[in-house]
């Protein structure tokens, strides 16, 4: 079976740190915010997003009665 270099990775960087804090989830936690706080202002804070267009219709809304509808009005034919 193939392996993926990448999770192989991730899988031994995890079992890594499971081992280093005896398999104590709140003690790696508690170790990752340690290291958070010392980078201090290096680290990225995302601010919440904005909305995108991908969601809405030709129109610019996502109301369904603004949007245009078929013409029925046009003659048809006899």
């Amino acid at each position: 079976m193939w392996e993926d270099p990448i999770v192989a990775e991730v899988h031994r960087t995890r079992r890594e740190l499971a081992e280093e804090f005896d398999f104590d989830v709140g003690a790696i936690v508690a170790d990752i915010r340690s290291r958070q706080a010392a980078l201090g202002t290096r680290l990225v804070v995302l601010g919440k997003r904005a909305e995108t267009d991908a969601g809405l219709d030709r129109s610019g809304t996502n109301d369904p009665a603004a949007r245009s509808s078929p013409n029925t009005s046009a003659a048809s034919p006899s």
